[in-house]
């Protein structure tokens, strides 16, 4: 549905919005409300253009004349039966203000009204496109009424009546929807059709009124193109009871088309002509002169007459204001042109024969505008000029009179004249830039805190191998690929001979005393062992070389990570293996215990840190059973297997029972 308020703003003119303004001031003094109805809705949904205003008011309306006078509204005219105004207001905005009523028909084209609310008065309006209005009051402005959906009728091009009797109650609907389907192009609904042709052969057009009569032959003049409705009209035959003596053959086609034409020029310039007087005197132009006396007579609103009759007079009055001395500069004509009623205007420009005149009408048609392209807009914006400013309209409309006076030739000249309408530069924008020395001293920081995390979470991270390493009391993994499950460890004494069977190793195979493992059971040995824990002796164990096999297997292979033995006490108690250390920060090495105490070398006081104290048990005990990842081809070493468990068993410190017997370790699985 369409924005009225929107619609309202900007579809109607601004001498419009401005009598409509009148309208409401008097309405809210005289503490009444008041609705825009009929065809200026009509036409602001329909999206055509809005000729004239009609004002329906709670009340009576012949009430506000004088108040609406002394707001500059003419009376036009009044008619006491229906209690409404027809008014005038500057720019030749026609308004109809009129009482709501709803009617009643006693005999065919006698009708009789009662004053009604708005809503019984849009149920008794002609069709149902004119049975819709807005409301103009506060709080409620924009708002729409359609009782009877005139909205879905206007959208489908359609005339539709609001009463099944229209066409018999008021036979001047018959020569209304007439004028509309000649003016609009629209259709009549199936059954209202079937109604008018009912009527029309029944001849109840005979019982038009004389008040209707009066309205349907004025309508004719105020018509966008009256000489097309005109025609219509008299091929249905109506004229015959309109006006006999008014005919097409009446008419002067070819000026009515000119000053349609002129019209349309001046209303690009922003002269808003209301062609109504001027058309009706063209399209009685060949009538003869008591015949127009006699129609002048019958028209509803006699000060539109008036306006008829002084068309010439309008006309010789702006020919000497445009002659004048104080309007011989463009930019004064201009002003005069745009100022002065646009009636007068018009009529002049169509009739007038002086060359004088008509040079002035071509340089404000013609020559003017060309100006406008020149209107410096680009440079405007670059000094900060731009419509969203106040005044800027005006001031691109000083420019405008500046230029066709031949003034502001040149860029400089333009510049100085904008100059004082720039608004000043906005404050620039503060940009913090360092400098070489600056941007070296804080990436230098940058690379000394991030040597420092790097080396903090090196600690951390040997601290975290290193418990890995020695593991919890009753945690141990051998780092071997075996087969999850428990494995039962045999008592001490026989520790010595998987000891003596490990010598059986390569050498190759086993990383360098000093390095690894070893060292790290070095630096342990030195510590004392922890409170309630006893340190064996360290026993030398060495592995004999064994010959590499030739193929595949001959291959030099990775190195083993190294991993502590597990302590004493926890062997003892059958404790399960601990998960394996951290892959990615120690290189693989197999623990060995050292002949000797020897002295740990610089380098590995470098890159190895003290371990926390868990770590030093770990590593005391180490020295007890050496233990560590072996080879596939190392020889096999004998340990008491335990019963199998799930891979992902639990860490737990519950002992077992030794094993009765020995069983050699099973063949490590592949990963």
């Amino acid at each position: 549905m369409p924005d009225y308020i929107y619609l309202l703003e900007n579809r109607l003119s601004t001498d419009q919005r401005n009598a409509l303004d009148k309208l409401r001031e008097a309405a809210r003094e005289a503490g009444t409300i008041l609705f825009l109805v009929g065809d200026a809705v009509r036409d602001l949904t329909s999206g055509h253009a809005v000729h004239e205003l009609e004002v329906a008011i709670h009340g009576n309306a012949l009430k506000l004349k004088k108040p609406l006078e002394k707001l500059g509204g003419k009376v036009w005219g009044e008619d006491e039966a229906s209690r409404s105004l027809y008014l005038c207001f500057p720019g030749t905005v026609r308004v109809d203000l009129i009482s709501t009523h709803r009617v009643e028909y006693p005999k065919p084209g006698q009708p009789i009204f009662h004053p009604a609310s708005i809503q019984d008065h849009l149920r008794y309006r002609d069709f149902t496109a004119n049975a819709m209005a807005i409301s103009l009051n506060e709080g409620s402005f924009g708002l729409l009424m359609d009782p009877l959906n005139g909205a879905a009728d206007i959208e489908s091009r359609t005339l539709r009546l609001v009463s099944n009797y229209g066409f018999i109650e008021e036979p001047a609907l018959l020569i209304r929807a007439t004028r509309y389907r000649a003016r609009l192009g629209w259709e009549m609904e199936s059954r209202t059709l079937a109604r008018f042709d009912n009527a029309k052969s029944e001849g109840t057009i005979e019982w038009l009124s004389a008040h209707a009569r009066s309205q349907e032959l004025e309508q004719i003049g105020h018509e966008e193109d009256g000489l097309k409705v005109l025609q219509a009209l008299e091929n249905e035959g109506w004229m015959k009871f309109l006006y006999p003596a008014w005919t097409v053959s009446r008419a002067d086609e070819e000026k009515l088309r000119a000053l349609h034409e002129l019209a349309v020029e001046l209303l690009v310039q922003g002269v808003h002509a209301d062609t109504s007087a001027a058309q009706m005197q063209l399209l009685t132009a060949k009538m003869a002169p008591k015949d127009l006396a006699g129609l002048k007579r019958l028209l509803l609103r006699p000060g539109f007459v008036e306006e008829w009759n002084s068309l010439d007079d309008l006309a010789a009055g702006f020919a000497k204001m445009l002659l004048a001395k104080q309007n011989l500069t463009p930019s004064a004509s201009f002003k005069l042109f745009t100022s002065y009623d646009p009636e007068a205007v018009l009529w002049l420009g169509f009739t007038s024969k002086v060359a004088a005149v008509q040079e002035r009408y071509h340089l404000f048609l013609k020559v003017w505008p060309e100006a406008r392209q020149r209107v410096p807009y680009a440079l405007m914006q670059e000094m900060r000029i731009t419509p969203e400013l106040s005044g800027h309209a005006d001031l691109v409309q000083a420019i405008f009179l500046e230029l066709i006076d031949g003034r502001l030739t040149t860029p400089e000249e333009m510049r100085a004249y904008l100059e004082p309408h720039s608004p000043p530069a906005p404050p620039p924008q503060v940009n913090v830039k360092k400098t070489r020395a600056r941007r070296g001293a804080d990436a230098k920081l940058k690379r000394q805190s991030y040597d420092e995390d790097e080396e903090a979470e090196e600690a951390a991270g040997g601290d975290e191998d290193l418990d890995d390493i020695g593991g919890d009391e009753d945690e141990m993994d051998l780092g071997l690929s075996l087969p999850k499950g428990d494995l039962e460890e045999e008592p001490a004494e026989e520790e010595e001979e998987v000891d003596v069977e490990a010598e059986a190793e390569p050498a190759a195979a086993k990383p360098s005393a000093k390095t690894g493992g070893a060292k790290l059971a070095e630096k342990a040995a030195k510590r004392p062992a922890a409170s309630g824990e006893k340190s064996p002796a360290p026993q030398a164990v060495e592995t004999p070389a064994k010959p590499a096999k030739a193929g595949p297997a001959a291959q030099p292979k990775p190195e083993v990570k190294p991993k502590s033995a597990p302590a004493s006490k926890s062997a003892a108690n059958g404790s399960k293996p601990a998960p394996a250390a951290h892959p990615a920060k120690h290189a693989a090495a197999k623990v060995a215990a050292p002949p000797k105490k020897a002295p740990i070398a610089p380098s590995a006081k470098k890159t190895v840190k003290p371990a926390a104290k868990p770590a030093r048990k770990a590593a005391a005990k180490a020295l007890a059973k050496p233990a560590g990842k072996i080879h596939r081809k190392a020889a096999p070493v004998k340990i008491a297997p335990a019963k199998a468990k799930p891979a992902h068993a639990t860490k737990s410190s519950k002992a077992h029972p030794p094993a009765a017997k020995k069983h050699a370790a099973k063949p490590a699985k592949k990963r």
